[in-house]
This record gives structure tokens, sequence and C-alpha cells, in this order.
């Protein structure tokens, strides 16, 4: 067994293990400790049934936050998307972060490449939710096929354009060299 691990090319190496070392950090970090306490994901839940709902509203829909219920997005006085805290992105982000940590590729430009993907990611979400909802108004029976696979199927698109950015474009020559070796 370790002479197969040996074998694999150091880059290759670092970055499963370090990959290994993220989901553990993710696991033990909020599994384990962030997610029992709720607080995170309900904040972030809330956050994207607001922007979403202000995102339509901003289009012209008349939408709104149901009064008791900060994760339901209404359209047209309506019950439209929930906002499950599965779907509030926050492993998107964990996700994204810790393929751009664990890519090889200088510092200095993950710090500004993973707030500006988290960003993009977050936009995207808002947008996932406001299509959600017009797709509740205007064919309700496609809402399940497209939450679970159309939807999911563009998010995680979005997030290979922009590791393949990063692992083409900015993660810089030392990087690329050391993925060839």
């Amino acid at each position: 067994m370790l002479s197969v691990f040996s074998s694999i090319p150091v880059a290759l190496r670092r970055f499963l293990l370090l990959a290994i070392a993220f989901y553990a950090l993710w696991f033990f970090g909020y599994e384990r400790g962030l997610a029992l306490d709720g607080r995170l994901d309900a904040l972030l839940s809330a956050n994207i049934t607001a922007a979403s709902s202000a995102t339509l509203r901003a289009l012209g829909f008349d939408t709104s936050v149901h009064g008791l219920d900060p994760y339901l997005l209404l359209l047209n006085s309506q019950p439209a998307v929930h906002v499950g805290h599965p779907c509030n992105g926050l492993v998107l982000y964990a996700l994204f972060a810790g393929f751009v940590l664990a890519f090889p590729g200088p510092w200095a430009r993950k710090l500004w490449f993973i707030p500006v993907g988290m960003l993009v990611i977050y936009l995207i979400n808002i947008v996932r939710i406001a299509a959600l909802a017009l797709n509740h108004l205007y064919s309700a029976e496609t809402v399940e096929f497209n939450h679970h696979y159309t939807f999911t199927f563009i998010v995680y698109g979005f997030i290979f354009l922009l590791w393949m950015l990063w692992a083409r474009r900015l993660a810089g020559p030392a990087a690329q060299q050391a993925l060839r070796a």
C-alpha cells in the first residue's frame, strides 16, 4: 500500500492529503459543531431567501419573505420556495475553498480568488432560488425536476468552471509544473 502511495506524483499526493485534511476539518468543525448549533445555517438560509426576494422585486415581481418563516419566499403572496439549510450554499463554499486551498498556487492569489469565487457561488444561488420561484409560478409541475437536476447541474457547472479558471489560469506556472511532474 505504501509503495502505491509513494508512486503517486508529489503534487497529487499533496493535493489528496490536503483534501482529506480539509474534509476532516469540515466534518469535525461543521458537521459535529456548527451544524448542530444551527445559527450559521439559519442566518445564511434567511439571507439567501431575502436576497432572492429582493432580486425578484427588482425585476418587477410581487415577492416577499413570509413574516413567520424567514426561509419561505412568497410570490404573489403565495408560497413559492422554501430554502432549506442544505440549499443555502454553505457546503458549496467549503467545497470550492477546499479545492483552491488544496491545489498548488500562490497564496496571494488564493486570498482574493476564494472570496471572489464564494461571491460568485452566492450570486448563482440567489439566481437559482429566484428562478425556482418563477418556475413554481409558471410551471409548478417541473419544480422538483429542476431543483434536483437542472439547477444542481448548473451550479456545479459554474463551480467546475471556477476550479478550471483557478487550475489553468490563476494557479501559476509553478502549479502547472507540479501537475506535470
